[in-house]
């Protein structure tokens, strides 16, 4: 597994713990990320299967990157449910980023269950050379 950066910190789970205040009675993810740097961008690809794009909540509070998804958890009219490999719930998953990240450029995309997110650095003062005068 690759290291955390500076910009962004992460720990792992699996599913959002039991004792966790939730108002829905439905399991609770926490989805697997793929972080990236590419050029002056970290990107975040997070599987969110079955999702709604108009249930995703993504907030920026302080220092931290709050993504949740809602899942539409329903039974199917006309079918009694013979076996089950696959268990719907909601998505949740908090990042902590640093300063060095321009909070008003965050983009976010989410198409095929997957959500994307596009965390541009800001921009570092650049080195400047300084001529020396004489006299």
């Amino acid at each position: 597994m690759a290291e955390n950066t500076k910009e962004m910190e992460v720990s792992e789970q699996d599913v959002v713990q039991d004792g966790a205040e939730r108002t829905r009675e439905c399991r609770c993810y926490i989805p697997r990320a793929d972080i990236y740097e590419v050029d002056e961008n970290i990107i975040v690809l997070m599987d969110m299967p079955g999702i709604n794009e108009n249930a995703i909540e993504i907030t920026l509070e302080k220092n931290i990157l709050n993504v949740k998804g809602l899942a539409q958890v329903g039974d199917y009219p006309n079918y009694s449910l013979t076996f089950s490999e696959y268990e719907a719930g909601d998505f949740e998953r908090s990042f902590r980023i640093s300063d060095a990240i321009d909070r008003d450029k965050i983009e976010a995309r989410y198409m095929d269950g997957v959500l994307r997110l596009v965390l541009p650095r800001i921009e570092q003062a650049k080195s400047k050379k300084i001529t020396v005068k004489v006299g």
